[in-house]
């Protein structure tokens, strides 16, 4: 992961490290390393959304590790300086001003953590579809529904999960959201 930060700019780096802690806060519901990659990648700069992710769980541990030891910014500079593989100096500023700023911000609570591994959901989107042929039949006129539901994994990284039901299903999985929201009226 360090040569791949060596290669991100520091105003991206930057942005990512604040991401994190917002995420971190609770304050948005998870990184969208997709969006920051492909902006990264249209500076110029060579790198993919799997090493952008792992740059990403790093500084996610990096900061979580530093708030459960209570560290100051010169101790985590400190540690961060004596640490296996060097970082570039410029991540380092950026971690330290970051830290310096937010750091003392992030609640690392018991139920915190452990609603962090679990992930959130973040939007759901819909769209009502008609599969009019195929190969092997040609005419269907076969209705269906595609969901794409928007989560944020424990890490904070942003992904989307597709998936597509008949009208039927769709009728059952609304049928089921309408008893959620009348057992929530409730308490």
């Amino acid at each position: 992961a360090t040569e791949k930060i060596r290669l991100i700019p520091q105003d991206f780096f930057a942005e990512l490290c604040e991401q994190i802690i917002q995420h971190m806060n609770r304050k948005i519901p998870g990184i969208n390393t997709v969006d920051l990659c492909q902006r990264i990648q249209t500076s110029g700069v060579d790198i993919n959304i799997g090493d952008l992710a792992k740059i990403a769980n790093t500084l996610s541990f990096l900061f979580s590790t530093a708030a459960r030891n209570n560290l100051s910014t010169e101790e985590l500079v400190t540690t961060l300086g004596s640490g296996v593989s060097m970082l570039p100096k410029h991540a380092v500023q950026v971690i330290r001003h970051v830290w310096n700023e937010q750091g003392k911000a992030i609640a690392v609570s018991e139920d915190a953590r452990d609603m962090a591994t679990v992930g959130q959901f973040v939007d759901m989107k819909w769209k009502l579809g008609v599969a009019m042929s195929s190969d092997s039949c040609r005419s269907l006129k076969y209705p269906y529904v595609t969901v794409t539901l928007t989560v944020a994994d424990p890490s904070g990284q942003i992904t989307d999960k597709s998936f597509e039901m008949t009208v039927p299903q769709f009728k059952n999985f609304f049928r089921q959201f309408k008893e959620m929201a009348s057992v929530l009226e409730t308490v």
